[in-house]
């Protein structure tokens, strides 16, 4: 299934219901994958629609689409902006995504360098104090290893050299390997012109001001280790752009967003969606969307995972370590004798082959997620139409489930399929 509900509310219903949307991340398949399924949302909710909840929380990928919802930007107008095709948002192209971390390898190539340059006159000039010494001293060890080489008489040797000289450190090489292969600077740019030609603010609480809606967008503090949360009571000196590049910071893939002297990395390194925060925002409905979730292979009916290589062991691992954790979270509401909410979750489905087959990082292949997202959240709508809609009408949302199966939107040009 593709679907998660907890159901905590009790009584009547709320005489103002207050709605939020949380989107998890997904990095860039996993995006356009919920986008689809959020163009499905929309499909179905009469009147009230994706854009008119009272607040949104993302991080990472699920930080843009939050941005835009929360702007009043629908999703398919989203999905017109992958294609190229959109009147109002510009394209995004490969460079903003894949902008290589040149500056820093660069830089820390040119420090080594120096550093080895500042090494080696040291190096020369204490063998040549030290060596009158080191023969005499080191004859003993010698003997040894070559009567009976092993590793702990080579420490051993190595050993008696470090204590009878004073040689200094060698400069790491992995001081070279800059701390992400690319920069999402351009993505926050990007944003920034995005919001100024949509005439909205770029910041949490003049949006809120403007639209009425509110937004939290949460990131991690690399040196603390701390999970982050702007918002329009808190934004920390940070626009929402800043912030957005803050959340997606990829840990390895992007380097940490340096804004205002403090490194950021993606969102999802502490959580995998912020439910908490639209529960103490006051939510009576949160509707979750998490696009990762582990695939269950059979392996009777195709090949085991290990044997498709490091890439599928990898992908499923992360989806594991990231699903456990939303499980973790969704099972604390559920004992939480204070919450008297519901929370609705969607998922990609766990037998879903053909989205665990697409890369999470492959730029090309995101119109076919946006696609497979759409189908696959429509066809979860049309299941569990009868569980969902009594807890969306309970807050005022009329729910019309779509006709169940897959089919071909002309809207959708899908590449790279």
């Amino acid at each position: 299934m593709g679907l998660k509900l907890i159901q905590r509310s009790q009584g009547p219903p709320p005489r103002r219901p207050r709605i939020a949307l949380v989107l998890a991340g997904g990095a860039i398949t996993g995006g356009a994958f919920k986008l689809g399924g959020l163009q499905a949302l929309d499909e179905c909710l009469v009147g009230r629609g994706v854009t008119e909840f009272d607040t949104y929380v993302g991080l990472s990928a699920g930080s843009f689409l939050a941005v835009a919802l929360a702007g009043g930007v629908k999703p398919a107008e989203m999905i017109a902006a992958l294609e190229g095709s959109s009147d109002r948002l510009d394209p995004l192209s490969p460079f903003d995504f894949y902008r290589p971390n040149a500056r820093e390898a660069f830089a820390r190539a040119w420090s080594y360098a120096g550093d080895l340059l500042g090494y080696v006159p040291d190096l020369l000039r204490e063998l040549w104090r030290a060596l009158p010494e080191l023969p005499a001293g080191l004859q003993r060890a010698a003997a040894e290893l070559s009567e009976s080489p092993s590793w702990p008489r080579l420490e051993s040797l190595l050993e008696q050299l470090r204590q009878r000289t004073s040689l200094p450190p060698l400069p790491s090489p992995a001081r070279l390997i800059p701390s992400g292969f690319f920069d999402n600077a351009p993505l926050a740019r990007w944003l920034a012109v995005q919001l100024d030609h949509l005439g909205l603010p770029d910041d949490f609480a003049g949006l809120e001001r403007r639209t009425g809606h509110k937004l939290y967008i949460s990131a991690t503090e690399l040196d603390s280790a701390e999970a982050v949360v702007f918002g329009p009571g808190n934004d920390r000196g940070l626009t929402i752009s800043q912030a957005v590049q803050a959340s997606s910071a990829l840990p390895g893939f992007m380097r940490p967003a340096r804004i205002n002297g403090i490194d950021y990395v993606d969102g999802g390194v502490r959580r995998t969606a912020d439910l908490e925060v639209a529960v103490e925002d006051g939510a009576d409905l949160v509707i979750c969307y998490n696009p990762f979730r582990p695939f269950v292979n059979d392996p009777r009916q195709g090949e085991p995972l290990a044997d498709r290589g490091l890439p599928a062991v990898l992908n499923q691992t992360f989806r594991a370590l990231l699903h456990t954790r939303l499980d973790l979270g969704m099972s604390a509401f559920l004992r939480d004798e204070t919450f008297r909410g519901d929370i609705v979750l969607i998922e990609a489905r766990e037998t879903d082959a053909q989205f665990f087959d697409l890369s999470p990082l492959t730029f090309w292949k995101r119109e076919a997620a946006v696609q497979h997202g759409l189908n696959s959240v429509r066809r979860t709508l049309a299941d569990e139409a009868g569980r969902l809609g009594p807890v969306f009408a309970r807050c005022g949302l009329d729910f019309r489930p779509p006709v169940p199966g897959p089919r071909r939107d002309p809207q959708l040009r899908v590449v790279g399929a």
